[in-house]
């Protein structure tokens, strides 16, 4: 069983994910999260699967996106290292 959870993140700073050259500039971005749910527990528990990350193109193309399928773990330090010191 699969459920998808949809969430938006805001950067305040420019970020990089995973080891991507590419910068995303700072700003709100919708995310998708996809997670199954692990079998044999007595208790209902779930695991991330896929992480998609919606990247506006720009005000030329208002409304319109690009996908990225980003690994937890790169969103989980890129959020990281967003935070203030």
């Amino acid at each position: 069983m699969t459920r998808t959870t949809k969430t938006t993140v805001t950067f305040a700073r420019p970020f990089f994910l995973g080891d991507s050259v590419h910068e995303l500039p700072a700003g709100a971005y919708d995310i998708e999260t996809d997670e199954e749910l692990l079998a044999g527990l007595s208790f209902p528990a779930y695991r991330r699967t896929e992480i998609r990350l919606h990247v506006p193109t720009g005000a030329v193309q208002k409304g319109r996106s690009r996908t990225l399928i980003i690994l937890p773990q790169d969103l989980d330090a890129a959020l990281q290292r967003d935070k203030p010191l």
